[in-house]
């Protein structure tokens, strides 16, 4: 947990806002950077330090398990390596909605799970690849959500989120059905494995889900992005 979360979760977010730093000064100007509460060099040491620090526990986990391959260490510098190129020139995935949202997605969902699973298990099942792929799709419509309250700084700089390339009515139904129809679709590929129990629990979490979509998101997603 402490891997994936104030390590190289800490370590995306700090580089994302250094690089988003002329859109947060247009969006979000009272964030730390934009508004000079914390300086260049603060930033640029946060960085490398949340980075070594990751890596280092990647490395500790991996001889804690007994691994030949290094799983979790090769994991780490992967996600780490797709959260410098989402946020830094010159392929700045996030600058097409698709591409930055999926990566997003995968790296919040797919990359911990596999590390856990590296950790306590053995990443030898295609279901252990399936689920955190199909579940990668979900993450891309929860990236969506943080479009919502960027738009006009998005716009002005050239950023091609999916609320700025389709617009905010169009985007919040891809960011909806993204969500719901993945979640359906694990439902049924567990019920076509036999495992009913956890097909029911699944359908049975995603009807909140559906709820809020239908109160919060489809009626105003700008205003109530943070609910």
């Amino acid at each position: 947990m402490i891997l994936a979360g104030p390590f190289l979760t800490g370590y995306t977010q700090t580089i994302n806002d250094w690089y988003d730093r002329e859109i947060d000064a247009i969006n979000e100007p009272y964030r730390p950077i934009p508004s000079g509460a914390i300086s260049e060099g603060q930033v640029i040491a946060q960085i490398w330090f949340l980075l070594l620090g990751g890596l280092g526990i990647a490395y500790g986990l991996d001889a804690w398990a007994g691994h030949d391959v290094p799983t979790v260490l090769l994991l780490s510098i992967f996600g780490s390596f797709i959260s410098y190129i989402y946020s830094a020139p010159p392929l700045k995935l996030k600058q097409n909605g698709w591409a930055g949202n999926y990566a997003l997605g995968c790296s919040y969902i797919s990359l911990p799970w596999w590390c856990g699973q590296a950790v306590f298990g053995e990443l030898d099942r295609p279901v252990y690849f399936i689920l955190p792929i199909l579940y990668s799709i979900a993450g891309l419509g929860i990236a969506i959500v943080n479009d919502f309250k960027s738009v006009e700084g998005d716009r002005q700089l050239g950023l091609q989120s999916l609320p700025v390339a389709f617009g905010i009515d169009t985007a919040k139904w891809i960011c909806a059905g993204s969500v719901t129809v993945t979640q359906l679709g694990v439902a049924a590929y567990l019920q076509s494995i036999n495992e009913t129990t956890y097909a029911a629990i699944l359908m049975g979490l995603l009807l909140p889900q559906i709820y809020y979509q239908a109160t919060l998101l489809i009626p105003d997603p700008v205003a109530n992005d943070v609910k």
